[in-house]
């Protein structure tokens, strides 16, 4: 083969190889993009299945005293607030 020739068949196959890769990080940049873009989308009620909740949810049923003590306090039936009005 003539040394001109084979120069033209390598660079063919460069280019081809060179579109090849092209086409490759195109399509999977796509895709990339996709799912980011669905895994980012807003959150509409009732869609979102969220995981969890708390470990012992028998806890809350009866308030205990400081729960108590923090309530009167919020609510101003503190033995203070008497006191001052």
């Amino acid at each position: 083969m003539e040394p001109e020739t084979t120069k033209n068949i390598a660079y063919a196959v460069m280019g081809l190889s060179l579109l090849l890769m092209v086409w490759f990080i195109s399509q999977r940049a796509m895709k990339n993009r996709s799912s980011m873009l669905e895994s980012n989308a807003p959150k509409i009620a009732g869609e979102d299945e969220m995981d969890g909740g708390a470990r012992n949810p028998q806890q809350f049923d009866e308030p205990d005293e400081d729960a108590l003590e923090e309530m009167a306090k919020l609510l101003g039936e503190d033995e203070d607030s008497g006191d001052e009005s």
